[in-house]
């Protein structure tokens, strides 16, 4: 119980805050029940931002690079996992040696080559760059090795099924838990991720969700209750995001846990 009371507090401050004014923000003692300026400070914020086009833009960009994430990712994982071919240990080690290099410094070639293409500032920057990584490959070989059959490989392998359909029929339907977990995460990162769409996305009519959500801080002063009103707002999609993946992720475990 107490751990729940931890985890929902910021969510119930954050209303708190967002249904207040900026003065009732900064009194003392502080305001620990919600106001009544929740739909006024909300108001401000779609006057003042395309809150609507940006959080479709981020729906997008979120759902996009979610799916080709999960897609190449699990294949990847799974000739890593369950398929002996050559040099597959060495380049397992470059895939988590790229793991270890920090965001910041694949910015300036990522940029570059963006540019090369054309790309910059449309759908394609949010989404490709992050259609694959090192966690996600990680992740999901280390589940497929505990989580598949060996012999449900060879049963596939004796009825004629190749690589693809032995991933589409025996390793996807195992996956599932971990897939459910690696979409979540990769969703909520591409959601919440603020300095590549800022360094990227050139065009001011097309911003995602926390750079369009930034620009409601002032340069002199700011209104703080607006502010957090736009952050309630941002984090309402992930909340629902949240609850459908997390019970397919517990339902699939309990299939599978009822299975073995």
């Amino acid at each position: 119980m107490l751990g729940v009371v931890i985890t929902v507090f910021p969510f119930y401050w954050m209303f708190v805050m967002a249904s207040n004014t900026t003065a009732d923000i900064f009194s003392y003692p502080p305001k620990l029940v919600p106001g009544s300026h929740l739909w006024e400070n909300m108001s401000k914020v779609l006057d003042k931002t395309d809150f609507w086009g940006s959080m479709a833009l981020t729906i997008v960009a979120a759902t996009g690079t979610t799916i080709l994430v999960l897609l190449i990712d699990s294949l990847a994982a799974f000739a890593f996992a369950k398929y002996d071919f050559p040099a597959r240990n060495v380049l397992f080690a470059i895939v988590l040696a790229t793991f270890m290099i920090p965001m910041q410094l694949a910015l300036v070639p990522q940029f570059v080559t963006l540019a090369w293409l054309g790309w910059v500032g449309s759908l394609k920057a949010l989404i490709l760059p992050g259609a694959a990584n090192a966690f996600g490959i990680f992740w999901m070989r280390q589940y497929a090795k505990g989580a598949i059959a060996d012999e449900l490989i060879h049963a596939a392998k004796v009825d004629g099924a190749g690589f693809f359909r032995q991933w589409w029929t025996v390793g996807l339907p195992v996956l599932r838990p971990g897939l459910a977990f690696l979409g979540i995460f990769t969703f909520f990162t591409i959601w919440n991720d603020y300095l590549w769409p800022l360094i990227v996305m050139t065009d001011p009519g097309k911003l995602p969700l926390q750079v369009a959500v930034q620009q409601l801080n002032g340069i002199y002063t700011t209104d703080q209750s607006m502010v957090i009103a736009g952050a309630l707002m941002s984090v309402i999609p992930l909340i629902g995001v949240f609850l459908i993946g997390a019970r397919h992720f517990i339902a699939n475990l309990a299939a599978g846990a009822m299975k073995f």
